[in-house]
């Protein structure tokens, strides 16, 4: 019987590292909403979802995914069911991911830099009750199809008051920003109560961050009045990874 024991004792042992290693390095699949800040301008390779793949691999190990649907110029209008387009696109991108049913799907939203310009992207400039009623009407959605599913809202990020390229942003463009804060904080305490543990509040540091480090972390960009800073370059999509990062690491645990 000794003979028995010890490569019985193996295996237990075996099996519950295996336990501790799953549990410790859990499947986690990331789905990213928004414009071109999300779908990145620098290179293919290289953008904000990309780079948060990288950094959640170093903190929760390998077994993370991330597909990026950002798309550029879009707004909040352009994401809703009804168009059939993005949003489709949307649920694809996520249904691969959701066939997987031990691991935590996360959608990761970032929209309203275009929907605060004062003309040119579809519905701009989008009031701030309007972008409040988009956003809940698209989590809805996800929630409806993927009810297990954690959705980060994340604040838009700043830009130049001169931002005047084929759309118009200009200071009125991102003063509307800042107006939408308040109606991703009212949203999220609705989710609060109604569906708890399933929508948060996304990083809010960005904003400040690019306000004060534009020069380093912005592309500068020829427009219509002026040179202006609306695009993060390969350090500023670094930088708003890592923010993305530790909004979405907060709403995982």
């Amino acid at each position: 019987m000794k003979n028995f024991k010890l490569p019985y004792c193996l295996l237990l042992v075996i099996v519950l590292c295996s336990a501790f290693v799953y549990r410790d390095n859990p499947q986690i699949n990331i789905v990213f909403i928004g414009d071109s800040i999300t779908h990145g301008t620098v290179a293919k390779d290289q953008s904000p979802p990309n780079f948060v793949g990288e950094f959640l691999k170093e903190k929760l190990g390998p077994n993370i995914q991330v597909s990026n649907q950002g798309v550029s110029g879009r707004t909040t209008v352009d994401f809703l069911p009804a168009t059939n387009t993005l949003f489709k696109k949307v649920k694809a991108a996520a249904i691969t991911f959701y066939a997987d049913s031990t691991a935590q799907l996360v959608f990761s939203v970032m929209l309203g830099t275009n929907d605060s310009a004062i003309q040119g992207p579809n519905g701009s400039p989008v009031s701030p009750p309007n972008y409040q009623s988009n956003l809940k009407t698209i989590a809805d959605s996800l929630l409806a199809v993927y009810p297990n599913a954690k959705i980060v809202i994340n604040y838009p990020i700043w830009y130049s008051d001169n931002t005047h390229n084929r759309s118009t942003y200009l200071k009125e463009g991102q003063q509307r920003v800042l107006s939408y804060w308040p109606q991703i904080d009212a949203l999220v305490k609705e989710y609060k109560k109604s569906n708890p543990h399933h929508v948060f509040a996304g990083d809010k540091k960005a904003y400040p961050y690019f306000e004060k480090n534009y020069l380093t972390d912005f592309k500068p960009e020829n427009g219509a009045d002026g040179v202006f800073y609306l695009h993060p370059n390969t350090k500023g999509e670094k930088a708003l990874a890592e923010f993305w990062s530790k909004a979405l690491l907060k709403a995982i645990k």
